[in-house]
């Protein structure tokens, strides 16, 4: 890593992760995919709420593997978490932690969708500086690092540097919104907001829904819950790719949150616009 005040990683730790995710969606992930027997399948707190094998492997492979890449960082992954929830209290403490989704859109995977991928992002102190939105169908990916821009890439190819849609109004605007991780009392408002935009839909998938907010294929993401390993990436990446980002009570975005409605968007007056829509505010 380079010195304090840059807060960024060296792009050989970079491309190290991102290989490891790479191995791991290859040698874990992809092989189960539309191969998993029903035992291989359990839910964790709903029956839209499930882990696979492959969730678990994966990311047991990659936190062996960051400790030859990152020795002395903190994993915190969704499904360690899961077994133990004091392990989220370091990503705020941590002097680096490496935060990992091994499946996200697990339903989908679980359900022979392709619209999966696996999230990784790397905090400084407490801050974001580097993600990976890593799709292993295609094997690409979208990374971002804190003042270094969001990138699509592949093997083989040359990155390419992305920019979020033109800021519109909310009227005009296509996005996401999970409305069911809302409070049912919440809900009615929420479903109220989704058709006052152009189009609002759902992909169950948080890695593949911030990579087309990156890429400027919709104009925002609106959500309740912030469960770092779908959110510190994603939100990083549509930063560095020139969107806005913000909690429904004006505060910015921060990893260690729990709770709060996110919104980002691609720029401040849709996400005010899109606040005030969903009777968030």
């Amino acid at each position: 890593m380079k010195g304090k005040d840059h807060m960024r990683l060296d792009h050989d730790i970079e491309n190290a992760l991102i290989s490891m995710v790479r191995d791991a969606a290859r040698i874990e992930i992809m092989p189960r995919f539309r191969n998993l027997s029903a035992g291989a399948i359990s839910a964790k707190t709903s029956s839209i709420d499930v882990v696979t094998v492959a969730d678990v492997a994966a990311e047991e492979h990659m936190t062996r593997a960051v400790e030859n890449i990152l020795p002395g960082a903190v994993v915190i992954g969704e499904e360690a978490v899961s077994a133990d929830p004091r392990v989220l209290d370091q990503v705020g403490q941590a002097e680096v932690a490496v935060i990992v989704d091994p499946i996200d859109g697990t339903w989908n995977y679980a359900h022979g969708l392709s619209t999966f991928g696996v999230i990784l992002a790397v905090t400084l102190r407490g801050q974001t500086v580097f993600g990976l939105l890593y799709d292993p169908v295609s094997d690409d990916w979208v990374q971002t690092s804190l003042g270094g821009g969001t990138w699509m890439a592949a093997p083989g190819l040359e990155a390419r540097r992305l920019r979020v849609a033109p800021e519109c109004r909310f009227s005009e605007a296509t996005g996401f919104v999970p409305h069911f991780v809302f409070a049912k009392e919440e809900q009615l408002a929420v479903a109220q907001g989704m058709v006052r935009a152009k189009r609002t839909t759902s992909l169950f998938c948080s890695c593949h829904e911030y990579r087309m907010m990156a890429q400027g294929h919709v104009d925002f993401v609106q959500t309740e819950g912030l469960n770092c390993w779908d959110h510190a990436a994603g939100v990083l990446a549509a930063l560095e790719a020139g969107g806005h980002a913000q909690l429904s009570d004006g505060r910015a975005y921060d990893p260690a949150l729990t709770t709060g409605r996110l919104t980002v968007s691609s720029g401040v007056t849709l996400t005010q616009e899109a606040i005030s829509e969903f009777g968030l505010g």
